[in-house]
């Protein structure tokens, strides 16, 4: 049977929510979410204005509210969150894993989130706390705390009769730790190998370490770069003695490269990641304004440039037709290579030993392209403004101006990792400024030298 792409599906199911709502059919609105998957639910509450998620709200099962949260948006999880009585709140972390439920309790303020400590009984809030202790964006916010340990010197008998009187396993488990008497973690243990081989043998003989011990303060971000590299399901979280803490499965990891891929996105036009679609409008304008007013300061940088060329642009009005080709030609190129840089430095990939090559290929394939370009620009200069002159100006404008665009496209990100400056941050607005004054300098300053007399 053919399945609809997820995009697809999504779009179906929310037009279908809409169209219950035109109807104010809460019982065709609960039918509908019963079909669905929590993540399916939480998209659609995303999808959907503030007044029609308070609508659709109560057609959702309680039964799988912990689960649509932990799904959910964190400006979207936090306001439906902040309506909730510390019962009811205590009550949803009780249904999740521990690392999802403190995402859940720091989105509320510290006195609330202490309050719904308070209602835990004294294994939950021991269990939770374990986790809040760390940072969210850190191995220990991510880690899982069910884990399966066993001892080296015991027999895959012992360890089969051990799980039958267990009852059951955490999710998504295909390997036990093995921990000596100190709980050190030592390696792992496949469930294959309990199938495959005698009974008697023992663990240490079969104890694998192909899984590295992920440090509990490590961040997020290296922790999804170490499962990718080494393709892992699963990863012991350990603290600066050793000793296991927990687990990190790759359904948290996923989560991670969302977040990431959502991140860099969203920094490139200076917004959170976490924003809500439907944001207040006050609270839209004022998140976006300081972006505006760090572009207008740059934009002013580029027009007094211009300004000091005021009156060669009133004797040669040609130049000022070609300044946006300029510009725009040296914000692309630089673009692209800002883009390269920026995800390679996320995934580790530059350092002080392979900057300077990667500096000297951007310098190439800057020079490269401003010779092609220029030729062209310079070219259709001439014909339309019929000026040999002005397109000999134009094409080295261009050339200088692409040049210029290839290094600060790689040096900028450098510059601000140094500063500890996010580069998907800030990289854009500050590429912006040096491609516009550059390429307005380079084009008006020369047409300036060599053309008007």
């Amino acid at each position: 049977m053919n399945q609809l792409p997820e995009e697809d599906r999504h779009v179906e199911s929310l037009e279908r929510v809409q169209k219950a709502l035109e109807t104010h059919s809460l019982d065709s609105i609960r039918a509908l979410f019963a079909e669905m998957h929590p993540a399916e639910i939480a998209l659609v509450l995303e999808s959907l204005p503030p007044a029609e998620r308070d609508v659709v709200w109560p057609a959702i099962d309680p039964g799988i509210h912990a689960e649509v949260f932990v799904e959910a948006e964190d400006a979207v999880r936090a306001a439906r969150l902040a309506v909730l009585d510390p019962r009811a709140l205590a009550s949803i972390a009780q249904d999740v894993d521990p690392d999802d439920a403190a995402d859940l309790l720091q989105d509320l303020p510290e006195d609330v989130m202490e309050e719904v400590l308070t209602t835990l009984d004294a294994q939950e809030r021991s269990r939770l706390e374990s986790v809040l202790r760390y940072e969210e964006d850190t191995a220990g916010g991510l880690m899982n705390l069910d884990v399966v340990t066993v001892r080296p010197d015991v027999s895959l008998e012992v360890v089969s009769r051990f799980l039958r009187r267990r009852g059951e396993i955490p999710e998504k488990t295909n390997r036990l730790f093995v921990v000596d008497r100190e709980n050190r973690y030592i390696g792992s243990l496949r469930l294959a190998d309990l199938l495959i081989n005698e009974p008697k043998r023992v663990v240490e003989e079969l104890v694998m370490d192909d899984l590295p011990a992920v440090p509990v303060e490590m961040n997020d971000a290296e922790v999804a770069r170490l499962f990718e590299q080494l393709n892992l399901l699963t990863a012991p979280v350990v603290d600066a003695d050793g000793l296991l803490l927990g687990r990190i499965t790759v359904d948290d990891i996923v989560d991670v490269i969302r977040d990431e891929g959502g991140r860099s996105l969203m920094s490139m036009a200076g917004l959170d990641e976490e924003v809500d679609l439907f944001a207040p409008v006050i609270a839209a304008s004022r998140r976006r304004a300081l972006w505006l007013a760090a572009n207008l300061a740059t934009a002013f940088v580029a027009a007094w440039v211009i300004g000091r060329f005021e009156g060669t642009i009133q004797e040669l009005v040609a130049l000022a037709v070609l300044m946006p080709v300029v510009a725009s030609m040296g914000g692309i190129a630089g673009s692209q290579t800002l883009t390269i840089v920026i995800r390679a430095l996320a995934l580790g990939q530059i350092n002080a030993a392979n900057f300077g090559a990667l500096m000297s290929r951007e310098l190439w394939v800057g020079v490269i392209n401003g010779v092609v370009w220029a030729g062209v620009v310079g070219v259709v200069a001439g014909l339309w403004f019929g000026s040999l002159g002005l397109a000999l100006v134009a094409g080295a404008a261009l050339s200088i101006n692409l040049v210029c665009a290839a290094l600060s496209g790689a040096g900028i990100p450098m510059l601000l990792k140094r500063l500890d400056i996010d580069p998907a941050l800030a990289g854009g607005v500050i590429l912006t400024t040096v491609t516009d004054v550059v390429g307005f300098l380079a084009l008006l300053g020369l047409g300036a030298w060599f053309l008007v007399a």
